[in-house]
C-alpha cells in the first residue's frame, strides 16, 4: 500500500504494545478495489468442501480444549454456528507471502451487541502465535494479537480511525497481505492497517469463532513471488 506512512507511534507498559499509524487518504476519501477486484489472475479458491477437508481447528487460548464442532458448509457459505466454544479454523497450509481475501457478514439478531469474530494470518500451527484482523459490527478493522518477541512473546495493537467495517447483516470485505514479516489490512475499500515486523515470515491463515453466528464466503488465496 503505497499510501500509508510509516508515522508510528508507540507505547511499551506490561508487556503491551500499542502503535496507531498516520494514513494518507486518497483525494474524496473513495473507496478503492479490492486486490481480488483489480486482477483476478493467480487466486486459488480455498472454500472448505463438506466436512472441512484440508482445514483444521485449535482451541483459543491454544492450551484449552475443543468442544462441539461450530462450523461447517451449506451451498457456497462457510457457517460458523457461534455454540462451540472460542476456536480458530486454520487452513492446513503453511504460508509465506500471500493475500488472503475473505467476505463475511453476521446474522443479526436484534437487539444483540458486541458481534466478535476474526481473520488469521502469520498464525503458528499451535494457535501460540497469531496476528488477527478484529472482526465485529460497526467495530474492528484493526490488527492485535500475540507475536514473538525473541524468546518471549508480546501482545500488540495496531490500526486507525475511522472504523470501516459495516453493521452486522452487511457483507464486509477483507484483505489480508503478508510480505516477508510485514502485514497490510484492507477493509471495504481502504486501507485500515499496518504491522511491520510480526516476527513471522511464514505461518497460517483462517477464521475465529467466539459465540456469535457469521458466515463467510469467497474465501481466496493468491500467493506472491518472493
Amino acid at each position: 500500500m503505497k499510501n500509508i506512512m510509516r508515522t508510528f507511534s508507540a507505547i511499551l507498559f506490561t508487556g503491551l504494545i500499542i502503535v496507531t499509524p498516520g494514513l494518507q487518504t486518497r483525494a474524496a476519501d473513495e473507496p478503492g478495489r479490492s486486490a481480488l477486484e483489480t486482477d483476478a489472475r493467480g487466486w486459488t479458491d480455498i472454500m472448505p468442501p463438506a466436512g472441512l477437508k484440508g482445514w483444521f481447528r485449535v482451541p483459543i487460548p491454544a492450551s484449552g480444549k475443543l468442544i462441539r464442532d461450530q462450523w461447517h458448509v451449506e451451498k457456497d457459505l462457510l457457517i460458523c454456528d457461534g455454540d462451540g466454544g472460542h476456536d480458530m479454523l486454520l487452513l492446513d497450509r503453511e504460508l509465506r507471502d500471500c493475500i488472503f481475501h475473505v467476505e463475511f457478514r453476521f446474522v443479526k439478531v436484534e437487539g444483540k451487541k458486541g458481534y466478535n469474530s476474526g481473520v488469521f494470518i502469520r498464525t503458528s500451527r499451535d494457535g501460540v502465535l497469531w496476528h488477527q484482523a478484529q472482526v465485529g459490527s460497526l467495530n474492528g478493522g484493526y490488527f492485535f494479537g500475540v507475536t514473538p518477541a525473541g524468546a518471549a512473546t508480546k501482545k500488540f495493537h495496531v490500526g486507525i480511525d475511522p472504523c470501516r467495517v459495516k453493521e452486522a447483516g452487511e457483507w464486509n470485505t477483507y484483505e489480508l497481505t503478508a510480505r516477508g514479516s510485514d502485514l497490510t489490512l484492507w477493509v471495504n475499500g481502504y486501507a485500515a492497517a499496518e504491522l511491520t515486523d510480526c516476527g513471522l515470515a511464514q505461518g497460517y491463515v483462517g477464521l475465529e469463532g467466539e459465540g456469535y453466528l457469521i458466515q463467510f464466503r469467497n474465501l481466496k488465496l493468491k500467493e506472491l513471488a518472493r
